[in-house]
């Protein structure tokens, strides 16, 4: 599905493009880009962004994730781009969600804590061209279409806010949320 898809392999060449050592584009970029392929959807269904999280303890600056953004604007435009070193979450977490959380080790445990199990997938394009997926939970609830509430990070309430927010069903008729 990913090497089929044209928007998203240019999203992983750009991302690639930045030179981070440890990166990967996930969320919901793809889980629509499965979920729409499950639904025989010949349109790709529209994103509120596309997510480039990255892992490096060396620079921790929101300045660093803007520059990285605006050079993907470049790279690839009409592209939502959201930048997000996962090495500084903790840093300004507390004070979007409203509770603190502690500083993750790597890019794996970052992806692990996403809000769902379906959306706590992430994939890289290696320098040979490989397709790298990052999974820690499997890809069970991606590929079954299921929501589930990921608990390492977010609460029943905000669980329930993205559900009504996210309005899945409307867009993917045979997603099954718990």
């Amino acid at each position: 599905m990913v090497r089929q898809s044209d928007w998203f392999m240019a999203a992983l060449r750009a991302a690639r493009a930045q030179g981070l050592r440890d990166w990967c584009i996930g969320a919901g970029a793809v889980r629509n880009l499965v979920w729409d392929h499950l639904h025989g959807h010949a349109t790709p269904s529209a994103l509120s962004d596309i997510d480039l999280a990255y892992f490096d303890l060396d620079d921790l600056s929101a300045a660093r994730d803007r520059a990285l953004q605006a050079r993907l604007c470049s790279l690839a435009p009409g592209l939502p781009w959201e930048v997000t070193n996962q090495a500084g979450v903790h840093l300004w977490f507390e004070a979007y969600f409203g509770h603190a959380v502690a500083p993750l080790c790597s890019l794996e445990q970052a992806v692990a804590s996403w809000p769902e199990f379906a959306t706590a997938v992430g994939v890289s394009l290696a320098d040979d061209d490989c397709l790298h997926v990052i999974a820690p939970h499997g890809l069970d609830d991606l590929f079954a279409m299921r929501i589930r509430r990921n608990p390492t990070r977010v609460s029943e309430a905000t669980y329930r806010q993205r559900i009504a927010q996210k309005r899945y069903r409307e867009r993917w008729p045979r997603v099954l949320i718990e």
